[in-house]
């Protein structure tokens, strides 16, 4: 519990900032980019925040919300997507930003499905909405970032620890785990990874990085997703990989020149830059993902 606390500390800061920090890209422009030049998505990448759903009206692929059920209090809702494969497949969770489980997080778990994984995406906003309700009763972005300081470090450990039980166990799968988080989500990946010893596998997208005392608890190999102009966040980079170096763990980041935050999800802008970072750290992430979760 100490390790989520102490990420927790640090990134309740995020929902502040979460327009300028979140959004990766500043100033928006006129008129938003697609994730390609020509206005045609890259169908190989998960969709970009405007394409995302669009994307999932056309997806092939099964995904539904379900309620996963918690020792105590109310369930978690959380998006899953099937893959279309014969045998049994690699579950991979993905935890949201502070905006919580929106279209574009849908987006991300079917573009997983496609590469062959049961994605699952808890929103862990349920509960914390007026009326009890998840990222859909909380009022837009906004709100969705002020309640994201609500979710305490007990309760986000119980509820990941609860999602990944859940899903390892599903007949369709294989029994492997593995963790995928952007921003806020990206920091929580990282350090699920020293809280959850049964985990297989995390993929941080551009978020900031454990301290050494919970980076000696991790066993799960790491793979980290960064945007160069990013500073915040990759100022974490090279004391967390000197350390796991030092110690005989598995930290493998990849840092992109003249991307920002939130590249994934902002393909369209900073002049190419986030689309180019894109099409490099998707890829990585599905060869890190088969590797580690078959």
């Amino acid at each position: 519990m100490k390790v989520l606390a102490a990420a927790l500390l640090v990134l309740w800061s995020c929902p502040l900032d979460a327009q300028t920090d979140h959004a990766g890209h500043g100033a928006p422009p006129a008129a938003p980019m697609t994730s390609a030049a020509s206005g045609a998505r890259d169908e190989s990448l998960p969709p970009s925040e405007a394409e995302a759903k669009a994307a999932l009206e056309k997806s092939p692929r099964h995904g539904e919300l379900v309620d996963v059920k918690m020792p105590s209090g109310g369930p978690v809702k959380t998006w899953i997507v099937y893959p279309e494969r014969k045998d049994k497949a690699g579950v991979v969770i993905v935890i949201h930003e502070v905006f919580g489980l929106s279209d574009w997080i849908r987006g991300v778990a079917d573009q997983l499905a496609r590469e062959g994984f049961i994605a699952v995406a808890p929103d862990l906003l349920s509960g914390h909405a007026p009326g009890g309700g998840g990222t859909e009763a909380a009022g837009g972005k906004d709100g969705a970032a002020k309640l994201i300081g609500e979710v305490k470090p007990d309760e986000l450990k119980a509820r990941l620890d609860a999602v990944r039980a859940w899903a390892i166990h599903l007949p369709a799968a294989n029994g492997k785990s593995g963790t995928i988080g952007f921003c806020w989500g990206g920091a929580q990946s990282f350090f699920y990874a020293a809280e959850q010893p049964a985990l297989n596998a995390a993929v941080v997208y551009y978020g900031v990085s454990p301290d050494k005392n919970e980076l000696a608890l991790i066993y799960a190999p790491v793979l980290g997703l960064y945007g160069g102009d990013d500073a915040r966040v990759v100022s974490t980079v090279s004391p967390a990989q000197e350390y796991m170096k030092k110690i005989g763990k598995s930290y493998d980041p990849h840092i992109f020149e003249g991307a920002g935050h939130g590249f994934l999800r902002a393909q369209g802008e900073r002049d190419g830059a986030n689309l180019k970072a894109a099409r490099e750290a998707w890829p990585l992430t599905i060869a890190f993902f088969k590797k580690n979760l078959g």
